[in-house]
């Protein structure tokens, strides 16, 4: 018998492992976004991701909107998708990427047709994967192989000294059962990046993220801007968050002990196996979560201090808290309290295991705060103007 912790899970043509079962409703460009949702209005178990983007775009833009709008249709959690599109020609496109991962698929065009028409067909075919979905039956599954993201937001000092560090408790854990961990933040590494390097002993893999974490900081000092106010947030600043070195070295405690083993820009796919990955991400939140479901991120860990309300259409996002202010004062948005580990009441393993066996919880069917609160952020993440 595996000794490994199980979980009743949704095992994918591919192989891959999803926790939600979840039909994607997606418009390729915003001028598709009436009609994506008004097939979710429609059909119960649906659920569109409307988003500004995908006219007029351009290179590694325009890639990198295919690349996040087929790996949300292919995420692990998505039983099918709908794809919908002003023109059939990138709805295809989109749609051609989902379908390598054997899932059902399906393409409505509103050129020729109209919104009206379009929505009914859609939703048509939305009706029958929602039914088909229904009779897919969790699985009991090994907690391996599985793919995670981590991120914080709104951090404050007591998510270096608690929430951070007990998520980087579970990091390892997960790491050690065989499963991808994702972090980011690419900017919010500023004053770590060399500690965060020297966690990568593979010496072309450490030259790739120095290059990623160059190419990104270059891009902001060439603004010639003051990022204090951005970079720290408001909310990093009056947590108690002065500069973003200190933010920094506070934002990796998240990582954990183990070697980085992957990294990967925009576009670059990242393994089952991959263990701790790096992956190039804006600092903001919703951005970031969208990438690393793009990616296939079945669930994310999001520690907070003064409150980030982030959530995703498509995976759960875990809210963890350190500050009792925040636990007592947005407690509809805490899925785990760890502030008795500043009180020094909890050891740190206490904490991690906290988190460790909620997310057990989630991953068999809990539903989390901001999914129960409807938090549906989905933010593609744009490199530059479009043409």
């Amino acid at each position: 018998m595996s000794s490994r912790p199980t979980i009743k899970a949704f095992v994918r043509p591919d192989g891959s492992i999803g926790i939600r079962n979840s039909i994607a409703i997606i418009p390729v460009d915003d001028l598709s976004n009436a009609a994506a949702i008004g097939v979710s209005r429609l059909i119960r178990g649906t659920v569109a991701v409307p988003h500004p983007y995908g006219r007029l775009q351009f290179g590694r833009d325009l890639d990198l909107l295919f690349h996040v709008l087929s790996g949300t249709g292919a995420n692990p959690n998505v039983y099918g998708a709908i794809i919908i599109g002003i023109e059939e020609n990138w709805a295809n496109k989109v749609a051609d990427g989902i379908a390598k991962s054997g899932k059902p698929v399906y393409v409505f065009g509103i050129e020729g047709n109209g919104d009206l028409k379009t929505i009914e067909a859609a939703a048509r075919k939305a009706k029958e994967l929602v039914q088909d979905a229904g009779e897919v039956q969790r699985t009991e599954v090994d907690l391996t192989s599985l793919m995670f993201s981590i991120k914080c937001g709104e951090s404050d000092t007591t998510s270096g000294l608690a929430s951070n560090p007990a998520t980087g408790y579970v990091v390892d854990k997960l790491i050690d059962l065989g499963n991808t961990v994702m972090f980011g933040e690419t900017s919010e590494l500023t004053g770590a990046e060399d500690i965060v390097a020297g966690r990568i002993r593979d010496v072309k893999l450490r030259e790739k993220f120095l290059s990623i974490y160059n190419e990104y900081v270059g891009i902001i000092q060439r603004e010639g801007v003051d990022l204090l106010g951005s970079q720290p947030t408001e909310g990093n600043i009056k947590g108690g968050l002065s500069t973003i070195e200190e933010k920094a070295l506070g934002n990796i405690q998240k990582l954990g002990s183990k070697p980085i083993t992957c990294v990967a820009d925009y576009l670059d796919p990242v393994p089952r196996d991959a263990g701790l990955c790096f992956v190039n991400t804006s600092s903001a939140a919703a951005e970031a979560v969208t990438l690393f479901a793009a990616k296939g991120s079945i669930l994310h860990f999001f520690t907070t201090g003064q409150g980030n309300v982030v959530g995703h259409p498509l995976i759960p996002v875990i809210k963890i808290s350190a500050n009792p202010k925040t636990i007592k004062n947005m407690s509809e948005h805490i899925d785990v309290d760890v502030s008795e580990l500043l009180e020094l009441r909890i050891t740190l393993g206490d904490a991690g295991e906290r988190i460790f066996n909620y997310a057990m919880r989630v991953m068999n069917g809990r539903l989390t705060a901001a999914e129960v609160l409807q938090h549906d952020e989905f933010s593609p993440i744009k490199l530059y103007i479009s043409a």
